[in-house]
């Protein structure tokens, strides 16, 4: 792929030589770039780009290929499942927590296990069903922030609605004070920074950069531990309280303080960011298509399939160099070597014409809706899949509930993205007529 200068942002490719998806500004591009790969290149040979040195990288593009690979996890494996780099795990053994961050070694090592790990400790919880116990919450939290602008007449949409909610949502599943959210938000964007400043299809910080990082990260670490110790001497109704009485695996142990730090670290990444986004792009989706802000309000049956259609136009993760090979094997006529590492395309599998006619379109009657990869599939499918869908439809139900309808704020969007390989507006201004 064209390498750019740092600081020259890449321009829309109208040539295979001119993709690349990991240059800066090449989110504008993207979708763009997708369709260019699904004709020329679906897999993409990244020479010298694997995690070993001699191994190379591949980029899939093509929805069946990406989803033939997260369905078989015994030819395609996720590594240690720390997803820590080195020098972040010197920094996190130096300071007493290495248990903590490689615990993912010790409650998941087996694909068999990782499926236990979701249906006992994360699905009473975030999963499709164990979610609705905070519907009631959800729409509280989600009324709370729209009383904040209703009256109004505009908003600014990422900080006024789509950052605060899932923020406020995980906070209080996961037991943590509410006023501690400015500090768990600084942690919570260390946590993601690899992912937004990082190089490469591999997203990577300099030795430096992630050791600085790891400091910060540390410290919620520390904070973490603090509550699993409250939470053991006073227990409350929470998921850190749940995570250090349930009783796991075959052998019904209870897990070690190392074990409920890891998988609170997990919950408290994967229940804010993504669906920030998603929250963010439906809006502007709603904004910029007044026709369909209006069928929905007529037909509120018709939201779940918006959700899934917007998930799938716009997927928050829109790729991850998550999978390795393990043994040789062949996509398209591309020969892919043992050891290779794979980075799934997500966002263009999402609009690969031939699972998906139309693709760049939101359409409300298509017949695959929900079969989109932004979640992944197959056994490590996100675990909080249930809880995002849960918040988005809660929220846009309360948008037709209580806004006439809403346009973008004229002079006020970019409609640029943030760097990185997620798929996040900056700033989204809306204007509005309360209904």
């Amino acid at each position: 792929m064209t390498s750019h200068p740092i600081g020259q942002a890449a321009k829309c490719p109208m040539n295979l030589g001119e993709v690349d998806l990991f240059a800066p500004g090449a989110q504008e591009h993207w979708f763009d770039a997708y369709r260019i790969l699904h004709a020329e290149a679906p897999v993409y040979h990244i020479p010298g780009g694997g995690e070993r040195p001699g191994t190379d990288a591949f980029i899939l593009t093509k929805y069946e290929d990406i989803a033939a690979v997260v369905r078989d996890p015994k030819r395609f494996v996720t590594g240690d499942n720390s997803g820590f780099q080195e020098h972040e795990m010197e920094v996190f053994k130096e300071r007493g927590f290495g248990d903590a961050a490689g615990a993912a070694r010790t409650l998941r090592p087996t694909i068999e296990h990782h499926m236990q790990h979701r249906q006992q400790l994360t699905d009473p919880w975030v999963g499709a069903v164990g979610a609705n116990r905070h519907r009631e919450m959800i729409t509280e939290v989600a009324e709370g922030l729209i009383d904040r602008w209703i009256d109004d007449g505009d908003v600014s949409f990422v900080p006024g609605f789509a950052k605060p909610l899932p923020q406020t949502v995980i906070t209080k599943i996961l037991g943590f004070p509410l006023e501690d959210m400015p500090m768990l938000r600084e942690w919570e964007e260390a946590q993601v920074r690899r992912f937004v400043f990082g190089a490469t299809h591999r997203s990577l910080l300099t030795p430096e950069e992630e050791r600085r990082n790891a400091e910060i990260l540390v410290q919620f670490q520390q904070y973490i531990q603090d509550r699993v110790t409250e939470k053991r001497r006073n227990p409350q109704d929470d998921m850190t309280t749940f995570l250090t009485q349930v009783r796991y695996g075959d052998d019904q142990r209870l897990l070690t303080d190392g074990e409920v730090i890891s998988v609170v670290y997990g919950m408290h990444i994967g229940g804010n960011e993504t669906t920030q986004y998603a929250l963010t792009a439906q809006a502007q989706l709603l904004a910029q298509q007044p026709a369909l802000f209006a069928e929905l309000k007529a037909d509120r049956s018709k939201v779940r399939a918006f959700v899934e259609e917007s998930l799938r136009l716009l997927a928050p993760t829109q790729g991850l160099s998550s999978r390795t090979a393990t043994e040789d094997t062949e996509f398209r006529g591309v020969k892919i070597p043992k050891g290779s590492l794979l980075h799934l395309r997500y966002g263009a599998g999402n609009r690969d014409e031939e699972n998906f006619p139309q693709a760049d379109q939101i359409d409300l009657e298509r017949p695959t809706i929900g079969r989109h990869l932004t979640f992944s599939q197959g056994p490590r499918i996100c675990p909080g899949a249930g809880l995002s869908r849960l918040e988005q439809t809660i929220a846009i139900n309360l948008w037709l509930d209580r806004i006439e309808h809403w346009e973008l704020t004229p002079g006020k969007n970019t409609l640029a993205h943030q760097p990185g390989i997620m798929l996040g507006l900056l700033e989204l201004h809306l204007r509005f007529t309360k209904a």
